[in-house]
């Protein structure tokens, strides 16, 4: 019910913020993500071209970054970045046709979510995989 008070609305129906408690349906989550993605890949691209840099410098620098590149920690960190990465790709493509009003309907909507979360990860893996072969 909405009170009217000058030139002001105001609404009594109770407001719950309690983050840890609110359950997003899976469209809502990988929005979400799409933009967590969107702030990890922004700030990983300082690091990353750095490591191109050092690659590029001389021959011992690009042994510097191979072996950096190496350490096991530092590989779950590239599987981290290329997870957001295909993240925020399908989920920039699955937005794209959403704008298109494709898959607007709630079921083709949570269907293309889960394909979108599986594809990730699945193609993380393989890029993962290939760059470490």
């Amino acid at each position: 019910m909405k009170i009217q008070k000058g030139a002001f609305v105001t609404d009594k129906r109770p407001v719950f913020l309690n983050l840890r408690k609110i359950k997003l349906p899976l469209p809502g989550l990988v929005s979400f993500l799409h933009r967590v993605s969107g702030v990890i890949l922004f700030f990983a691209i300082p690091l990353c071209l750095f490591v191109l840099q050092q690659s590029l410098v001389s021959p011992s620098g690009f042994a510097a970054a191979d072996e950096f590149l190496s350490n096991p920690l530092i590989v779950f960190m590239v599987f981290v970045l290329l997870l957001a990465l295909s993240h925020h790709l399908l989920a920039g493509i699955r937005f794209l046709l959403m704008d298109l009003e494709t898959g607007l309907t709630k079921a083709i909507s949570i269907q293309s979510s889960r394909a979108v979360l599986i594809g990730a990860v699945v193609l993380a893996l393989l890029l993962t995989i290939g760059l470490y072969q």
